[in-house]
């Protein structure tokens, strides 16, 4: 029995449960594809990187869903290296630009930090699934997976993991083109930027060189007949699950269509703002509503706030006020302790000082008595 084809408890879970790996598949595609989307016209260049991770993790789900796991474990591997360098790469940009980070008040700066430029552009290749860079071996291997996998969600995955490569694409480009070329967009800024310390450009460079060696030395560990020895015991593949082989047999146009959209995207974002830069703020007005709903991330933190914040700050609100304060505080121990003291207050004031209040009060003590005998007596007689 082969490696891929050894039942055990959790590929018999699998199996009894294919609404899971449904699920799972959906949700990738789904994070991959919305991510991307809002990375398309995010301006901040940490959030753009930042989006990028969150669609990249949607690959790792769809592999998971796809049933191809050391597939997903495999872009794990090679993501860590390309992502790190860019988001290293980005702080290096924002402490040469004096810890701005808007990329519209950058630009040029291939000329003021060109290592980290260059490192930048290694990452920006790998992200995009360039050939032979480190990203293309597993991305690619992703978004065949899905093509190939038994998965119901099977067209649904493999669209949008192939929409969100374009994506990824245009706004890799975007965030390289906008920040390192065309002219200055703050001069002052431009004129004092410098190099970062060896610190930054010594980590640089090493991911920069994991983002492309991390790659094919690797691949037949993670996605070929390696896979059984590298394991070992630590992973198992469900009964019929055959997804490693079949990655190798996908129609070609498969294997080609990831680096088409590679290609595509960065057209794309080179005619937007090298060619015509204008062309994308014309767009953005044009189509205000589509414009703000992706910079609005889809809108999900006002959904969210309408959703959860608000109904659960008004629930505490009236647990605090309404079962705190006015119940356990007002009939509680705090309560009671409250009405002693307000009872031993108005107490302490009939204590004056004064000898003919006490003797005054004792004259209606013995008027009160003497009515009370009288009218004892009339009621006997």
């Amino acid at each position: 029995m082969s490696f891929w084809t050894r039942p055990t408890v959790a590929a018999k879970n699998a199996v009894v449960a294919p609404m899971n790996t449904t699920n799972v598949c959906a949700t990738g595609a789904t994070t991959a594809f919305f991510a991307a989307t809002v990375g398309l016209v995010q301006n901040d260049i940490k959030r753009i990187v930042a989006y990028s991770t969150c669609s990249q993790l949607g690959y790792m789900f769809v592999a998971m869903g796809a049933g191809a796991y050391s597939v997903g474990m495999f872009h794990l591997f090679t993501h860590a290296f390309f992502k790190a360098l860019l988001f290293l790469g980005s702080g290096s940009v924002i402490m040469a630009m004096h810890h701005e980070q808007d990329i519209w008040k950058m630009g040029g700066l291939w000329r003021k930090i060109p290592f980290t430029y260059g490192t930048m552009l290694i990452g920006t290749f790998a992200l995009t699934g360039f050939p032979l860079t480190a990203g293309f071996f597993s991305k690619d291997a992703i978004i065949e997976a899905a093509f190939a996998t038994k998965n119901p969600m099977m067209l649904y995955a493999f669209t949008a993991t192939v929409t969100a490569a374009a994506f990824t694409s245009f706004y890799s480009w975007r965030l390289i083109l906008v920040t390192f070329h065309g002219a200055p967009h703050d001069r002052s800024h431009y004129e004092h930027a410098r190099e970062s310390p060896m610190v930054i450009l010594v980590p640089l460079g090493f991911l920069a060189a994991g983002s492309v060696l991390a790659g094919y030395p690797f691949k037949n560990l993670f996605a070929g007949e390696g896979v059984e020895a590298f394991f070992r015991d630590s992973l198992r593949f469900a009964q019929g699950n055959h997804i490693l082989e079949d990655i190798h047999h996908v129609p070609a146009w498969v294997g080609v269509l990831p680096t088409v959209m590679m290609v595509l995207g960065f057209v794309v974002a080179w005619l937007f703002y090298i060619r015509k830069p204008q062309l994308p703020f014309e767009l953005a007005r044009q189509h205000e509503p589509l414009y703000k709903f992706l910079l609005n991330k889809w809108y999900f933190d006002e959904i969210y706030e309408i959703l959860f914040v608000k109904p659960t700050l008004w629930i505490g609100r009236l647990l605090w006020k309404g079962g705190d304060g006015w119940l356990i505080d007002g009939f509680g121990p705090d309560g009671v302790s409250a009405r002693v003291l307000d009872v031993t207050r108005n107490a302490v004031r009939l204590q004056t000082g004064y000898l003919y209040h006490y003797a005054f009060a004792m004259l209606i003590g013995v008027a009160a008595l003497i009515t009370w005998f009288i009218v004892r007596l009339g009621g006997a007689g």
